[in-house]
Formats: structure tokens, C-alpha cells, sequence
């Protein structure tokens, strides 16, 4: 069977997880459960440094607004990480040509991301914080669960991945008030840091109390 399920399920769990992807199908290929992973990604110190970075992005993926800072800076890091992981996937099977691989993974990562992220930002209109620890908590586990299943059966497993993504984008247009609300605050509280860096720098006017 064609790698090409597998490449797209992965892709799509890379852009919510891409640490956690790393780290699933590194342990899969060492421990032998699939022939499918390659070898790069079962060395020790991929699978070591997997692990670190999965646990710092459980940390920050459960504090709002800290998570959508952290979804900011992997806007690049997931899909590249989905294209390289699905290149490195069809490279090992050979049933798919490399390049075509890269382009579907880091596509599908891509989308997926930006859905992630437009979720969030949603979450964040929300002040409290348990939501934001409720919508992680099951982003981890979905990504866990599905990548989980694609080792074994993966054409049902791409298309789970492909409902959640569809589902996903409707959502994030559904929650575009709420997206755009918090966009609103978070440029409001940056002008707010700004005026009060500006008012207490050495240039801000001094009050002078009459003498005697």
C-alpha cells in the first residue's frame, strides 16, 4: 500500500504536535512495532531531544496566551517538521517520490497549524484557564490516538485526519468574532506595554514641586 495515508496523517498531527509525531514514530521503529519509520528518526538523540521539546510544548500549549506566543513561532517549525517527517516516510517505503511527499505533509501541516492556532485564540477570549488546559489536553491525546492508529491501519486513520481538518477550518471560521477579538486585545495590551515603556523612560516629563 501507498505511504502516502500515512504521510498525510502525519502531516496533519505535526502541525497541532510535530514533537510528539517525532517522538511516536521514533519509539514505533526502535521498538520494532513498524517498518515503516526510518532509521533517522530512531536514533537516541532525535528521540531525546523529541522528548525535551514535546514536554516544554505541553507546558506552554496549557498557559493562555503563552501558547498562542508559542504557535507563533512554530508557524515555520511544523510544517517543515510534517515535510520532513513525510519525506523521510516515503523515502523509506519508496511507493511515493520524496518531493511529492514534502509537499503534502508540510501542506497538511500547515493547514492544520493555522487551525490550531485560530483555535486558540478563540480559547483565549475566554478568562479562564481551564478550557485552554481542556482543548490541549485533547489536542495531545487526538495526536497521540491517531498516529497511534495510522501505525496499523493507516487509510482509516487518514481519513479521521482529514474529517478532524475539515472540521477544524469550519470551526475557526465560525469563531472568526472571537479571533478577531483577541487579536484586538492583544494589540491593545501591546500599545499599553509601549506607552508605559514610554512614560517611565528618560525622556518622560518630570513633575517639579515648588521649592519652600
Amino acid at each position: 500500500m501507498s505511504v502516502l495515508p500515512l504521510v498525510f496523517t502525519s502531516g496533519w498531527a505535526s502541525g497541532i504536535n510535530a514533537y510528539a509525531v517525532v517522538l511516536l514514530l521514533g519509539i514505533f521503529g526502535a521498538t520494532g512495532i513498524s517498518d515503516e519509520v526510518p532509521a533517522s528518526l530512531q536514533r537516541t538523540d532525535v528521540l531525546v531531544v523529541a522528548a525535551v521539546l514535546f514536554l516544554c510544548e505541553t507546558v506552554a500549549d496549557k498557559i493562555p496566551y503563552v501558547d498562542s506566543v508559542w504557535d507563533s513561532v512554530h508557524t515555520v517549525i511544523r510544517p517543515v517538521a510534517g515535510a520532513v517527517v513525510a519525506a523521510l516516510l516515503a523515502g523509506e517505503s519508496g511507493s511515493l517520490p520524496e518531493l511529492a511527499a514534502g509537499a503534502v505533509g508540510g501542506s497538511t501541516a500547515l493547514m492544520s497549524h493555522l487551525v490550531k492556532t485560530g483555535t486558540r485564540m478563540a480559547v483565549n477570549t475566554s478568562p479562564e484557564p481551564f478550557s485552554n488546559i481542556a482543548v490541549s489536553a485533547a489536542e495531545d491525546l487526538g495526536v497521540a490516538g491517531i498516529i497511534t492508529f495510522a501505525i496499523f491501519h493507516p487509510l482509516a486513520a487518514a481519513v479521521i485526519a482529514a474529517t478532524l481538518l475539515l472540521l477544524g477550518l469550519v470551526v475557526v471560521i465560525f469563531l472568526a468574532s472571537r479571533i478577531r477579538r483577541f487579536l484586538r486585545r492583544r494589540a491593545q495590551r501591546r500599545g499599553e506595554k509601549h506607552l508605559a515603556g514610554a512614560g517611565s523612560g528618560p525622556s518622560a516629563p518630570r513633575s517639579h514641586w515648588p521649592s519652600g
